[in-house]
């Protein structure tokens, strides 16, 4: 391997180490004044001294605007954030979180394993459930389970948005050339590189009624 090829893969993976602590600090930033939204909704749906604004819908809205807000960033943080193979994650801790993305999408999901793992685990099944969130737009269902040396997710939908060439991100672009990224669709590239940073084979399969990835 040349020396200019050593230093390309050494900046390459300086970009993204600096790319996951901007994710961790913008997730650290963002959830303590939304926070602080939320505690003032609740006092102000606590007070008496304005009658009724608590079953106001213009409250409602506000309320749950700021949850789904904080459970967002609750997700991004585990799947853009900074962490590694030495940082567990609880069994309950992420299947708290899978119930947040369960609730504020079209997805239902069902997890099926115990005891705590690696956070770098964590961090490509929140990936793989974007990935599949965006191939099931109109909803479906995703079995989240442990494999023989990793971890499997099955997809079940009615209606599949397939589109092979962003896929393709998932192997590098062995069937399809790689389209330039959208910011809506990094999840794909982070998925490849995080994957392969972990010395994980990742793979995957989409057809009309569901897909699989695993890793």
């Amino acid at each position: 391997m040349s020396a200019g090829t050593i230093c390309k893969q050494a900046e390459e993976g300086l970009s993204e180490h600096f790319a996951a602590l901007v994710g961790s600090r913008l997730c650290h930033d963002l959830i303590s004044p939304l926070g602080a939204i939320g505690n003032g909704v609740e006092l102000l749906q606590l007070s008496g001294e304005f009658p009724g604004i608590g079953q106001s819908s213009e409250l409602q809205l506000i309320s749950e605007s700021v949850d789904a807000a904080r459970n967002r960033i609750s997700l991004f943080r585990m799947a853009f954030g900074h962490t590694s193979s030495e940082q567990r994650i609880g069994r309950n801790e992420l299947a708290s979180l899978l119930e947040t993305f369960d609730r504020n999408g079209r997805i239902r999901i069902r997890f099926e394993a115990e005891g705590d793992l690696p956070r770098t685990d964590g961090r490509l099944i929140m990936l793989a459930l974007m990935c599949f969130e965006t191939a099931m737009p109109w909803g479906g269902r995703v079995l989240i389970c442990r494999a023989a040396s990793g971890w499997r997710l099955v997809a079940e939908a009615t209606r599949i948005k397939t589109d092979p060439a962003l896929w393709a991100w998932l192997d590098g672009g062995k069937s399809h050339a790689l389209p330039m990224l959208q910011p809506p669709d990094v999840h794909f590239g982070l998925m490849a590189s995080f994957a392969h940073e972990a010395g994980r084979n990742l793979m995957w399969e989409l057809d009309e009624n569901g897909g699989e990835i695993s890793f």
